[in-house]
């Protein structure tokens, strides 16, 4: 009896996902639940499963916020700033800085909350990592092999384009989904066999999403991602007067460094051979003024 009131309580559940906002569905899921449990539909155990897979579902569909959005990115960046150290160079990181407003404020998306920085890692390590939020990490040693401002701003356009993409945030929403789905088929077994374990559900549901980002941070975005990054630097690049091309040349300065830095970029993304492959796609749609060597001199100078 308890198995097919499970089984009809999962169902009213799933029809009422789709017929209301995702948002409140964790609201009707304790309402209806306490209902059940009051008419002596279901015991307390039942309507204790019900409400929290319902408030599984309710959390992995509500929007994520701007501040939220920072202060995810935010706790990511302690994670990195825990296996790196800042790098000492306050002209160094100004100007990074000034390249990445460059950017942004030609960008569609140029205000977001507390705005985009960006810092320097100290380590001879080729990589960079863009947190939610905002939030973008250069190693020395990427700048270091960067051959002109242009190529420079090429890295930092293709970390902004993550953050305008969010695809920090999409990494989130997926494991959301997931938990909740994993949350409400334990629900169900537990309380069908008279088991059910209220920490242990919880502990499913609450994982860290700090974890969850450090972990994408280290494993890298998906290959698709990376290739949509890659076509919305060309285009950040474009708007703000960079020679979008430069994306290539930077992917060939990685190319032709992988074996020598094995880690870095090449372990968090497409190899540099598949993204030149890919970006050649789309650079012949941009047509912007070559005014590089304006730039040479302060590049130069920074170094």
């Amino acid at each position: 009896m308890k198995q097919k009131i499970i089984a009809y309580a999962a169902s009213i559940a799933f029809i009422l996902s789709v017929l209301i906002s995702c948002a409140s569905m964790g609201t009707v899921a304790q309402i209806g639940a306490a209902i059940g449990q009051a008419a002596g539909v279901i015991d307390a155990r039942t309507a204790d499963a019900i409400a929290k897979t319902g408030a599984a579902w309710g959390k992995a569909f509500e929007e994520i916020t701007p501040e939220q959005e920072y202060y995810i990115g935010r706790a990511v960046g302690a994670n990195i700033l825990s296996s790196y150290k800042l790098y000492n160079s306050p002209a160094l990181v100004l100007y990074v800085n000034k390249i990445c407003n460059t950017l942004v404020i030609n960008s569609p998306r140029p205000e977001i909350f507390n705005g985009y920085r960006v810092n320097i890692l100290d380590s001879d390590e080729i990589n960079a990592f863009a947190t939610s939020g905002g939030h973008i990490f250069l190693t020395r040693g990427l700048i270091s092999n960067s051959s002109s401002e242009d190529t420079l701003a090429a890295v930092v356009a293709h970390e902004i384009a993550h953050i305008q993409l969010q695809h920090g945030l999409k990494a989130i929403k997926n494991s959301r989904i997931t938990q909740a789905l994993v949350l409400t088929g334990a629900t169900a077994a537990s309380a069908a066999a008279g088991s059910y374990n209220l920490a242990e559900m919880t502990s499913v549901f609450t994982e860290s999403i700090n974890e969850i980002i450090t972990t994408m941070v280290v494993n890298g975005y998906s290959q698709s991602q990376e290739y949509d990054a890659d076509a919305t630097a060309q285009l950040l690049l474009s708007l703000a007067g960079y020679e979008p091309s430069s994306l290539l040349e930077m992917l060939r300065v990685l190319e032709k460094n992988q074996s020598a830095h094995p880690g870095g970029f090449n372990k968090t993304h497409p190899t540099p051979t598949q993204r030149i492959a890919n970006a050649q796609k789309t650079v012949g749609n941009y047509s912007v003024e070559d005014t590089r060597e304006f730039r040479a001199a302060r590049f130069q100078a920074i170094r």
